[in-house]
């Protein structure tokens, strides 16, 4: 291989790793930018997933998504539309609706 053809495929090498690098920050911004999108449309409802179903905050003895243990569970929570978490059914909340925070259930 001679010096300009070398040179050449490093150029392009180069390139290829600087597109790369360029349409996987551009991709992760979107990824961002959705996720920022989804938060601000919607918001944490505490009490209304059903067992296994919720998206987060499951409590003690549980990881993350999809480990609540009950229904209804006061302390795991999942994404709604904005202003529609206080109108979701909840037999196990205080006041019988989804809540804004984790509460302590009552008996359904």
């Amino acid at each position: 291989m001679n010096r300009t053809t070398s040179t050449q495929t490093t150029a392009a090498g180069l390139a290829l790793a600087f597109g790369t690098a360029l349409a996987m920050a551009s991709g992760a911004a979107v990824a961002q930018d959705d996720t920022s999108t989804m938060v601000k449309m919607n918001e944490k409802c505490f009490g209304v997933a059903l067992a296994g179903k919720n998206n987060c905050a499951a409590g003690p003895g549980t990881t993350c998504a999809g480990t609540s243990k009950t229904d209804y569970q006061g302390n795991a929570w999942s994404l709604v539309p904005k202003g529609t978490c206080t109108k979701l059914a909840s037999p196990t909340s205080p006041t019988g609706h989804g809540q804004l925070h984790a509460f302590k259930e009552k008996k359904a």
